[in-house]
């Protein structure tokens, strides 16, 4: 899978979900302070992983910053996008379950090396839930101007 991931410094886990992607077999695409030559702010980079999963570029993206919730705000604003802020297994796996989550937010302040493996291993496998109550919450989130 071709999964955007986005930081704003390479500090906390940053580095590590590059690593982490590449060793369960996905491609990175890389954006803000991990891609030489793009501007790091949290905003432009968590735009640029976003628009590569609206845009049809990347099935997925992770994108962080030291809380998680600029990023996460950020890849929001991007259509088509639904970014969820995760700092747990539970909180990720409700995300692919009921919101359908296509971008994963992280705090690079609060996620440790061991509760990010956990994380990863909940929202990889996580699916949508095909309950006609969730699929038009889905729906409907899409069509909020």
């Amino acid at each position: 899978m071709r999964i955007s991931v986005a930081a704003d410094e390479r500090t906390g886990v940053a580095e590590l979900v590059v690593e982490e992607l590449r060793r369960r077999g996905h491609e990175p695409i890389l954006h803000g302070a991990l891609a030489d030559g793009e501007r790091p702010d949290w905003a432009w980079a968590s735009e640029a992983a976003a628009r590569d999963v609206a845009e049809g570029r990347a099935d997925q993206a992770i994108v962080c910053c030291w809380t998680g919730t600029g990023a996460s705000i950020a890849a929001n604003k991007v259509p088509g996008v639904r970014a969820a802020l995760c700092g747990d297994a539970e909180t990720a796996a409700g995300a692919r379950k009921w919101n359908d989550a296509n971008v994963l937010a992280l705090s690079l302040r609060t996620t440790s090396e061991a509760v990010l493996g956990e994380i990863l291993d909940a929202w990889f496998a996580g699916e949508p839930s095909p309950e006609p109550d969730d699929v038009a919450n889905i729906h409907h989130v899409d069509e909020i101007a």
